[in-house]
């Protein structure tokens, strides 16, 4: 063998080497890919149905989560909390002890809430979480006006706990149009006025899109004229409450930007229940979301 031919075996030798470093590059499942840097002008977190369809433990989900940039994961109790912080994620909307058919809208129901609020308060504020969920109940023969009364004087009792550790009470709005037929606080300006009457920089709306958006839309204008009264946002595609696109009429994009712009400071949680791969959704969704 002479040199020339010696020489030819080497360099494709050396050749077939780095084809093969190539093709291990892109052998690397998605599930484990490294998510692009956030522009950071909004803070995402998610809800764990963000996940359905796909076999995902706590741990597994806050992997995921926070590969993709969330901050946190909402709707979650002190059970969590300890996997949360291995994963550098934070409660980011802890439940509160009132639920969708009984809220706090009902004085029957105060005793037992004002019971469980306390401690999801004492329970948040431990873990840094930002935010304790509050539902205001069905109407169930009771007045919008009557709710509001009865509303007003059960976060006027909790909202000094609140103010001292520095934990907010977050009022969601749900439709009752298509999901939650009855629910008192299904208007933006139920929520305000609410707020704007307890008079706490700890009493605030969970303003969720998708809901408002069947109920009121005009949702960015909406959003702007009331942002000093919401604390939180929850995302998902309309119609069907998936994830979103092109076939939606809800210009996700458009409406981050506007929030943005508000110089808001609380945090973004993804809702929706994906149709297809799940964390290639997520990864998506947050992109879109990412202005």
């Amino acid at each position: 063998m002479n040199n020339t031919t010696t020489s030819l075996i080497r360099r494709r030798y050396f050749l077939s080497l780095l084809a093969g470093a190539g093709a291990a590059a892109t052998a690397v499942p998605s599930i484990s890919r490294a998510a692009p840097a956030r522009k950071g002008r909004l803070k995402q977190g998610i809800c764990r149905g963000v996940f359905r369809g796909v076999k995902l433990d706590l741990d597994g989900m806050c992997r995921e989560a926070a590969r993709l940039g969330a901050v946190g994961i909402d709707l979650v109790g002190p059970e969590t909390f300890a996997t949360l912080k291995q994963h550098g994620l934070i409660p980011t909307m802890v439940s509160g002890g009132s639920s969708i058919k009984q809220g706090i809208n009902d004085p029957k129901n105060h005793a037992d809430i004002d019971r469980k609020m306390r401690d999801a308060i004492r329970a948040a504020a431990s873990a840094a979480a930002p935010n304790v969920i509050v539902m205001a109940g069905d109407r169930a023969g009771i007045s919008d006006a009557e709710g509001a009364d009865n509303a007003v004087k059960f976060l006027d009792g909790i909202k000094a706990l609140a103010e001292e550790l520095k934990v907010t009470l977050c009022i969601e709005l749900l439709n009752s149009k298509v999901n939650h037929p009855g629910y008192m606080a299904d208007h933006t300006a139920w929520g305000v006025e609410v707020c704007q009457r307890v008079n706490s920089p700890r009493v605030k709306l969970l303003y969720d899109i998708y809901h408002m958006q069947i109920m009121e839309g005009d949702v960015i204008r909406t959003i702007k004229n009331n942002i000093q009264y919401i604390g939180h946002f929850h995302t998902a595609g309309n119609p069907g409450r998936n994830e979103f696109d092109d076939t939606q009429e809800l210009n996700y994009p458009a409406i981050c930007r506007a929030i943005a712009d508000t110089g808001f400071e609380g945090v973004l949680s993804h809702e929706y229940t994906p149709t297809r791969d799940p964390l290639g959704t997520l990864e998506k969704m947050m992109r879109l979301c990412d202005v």
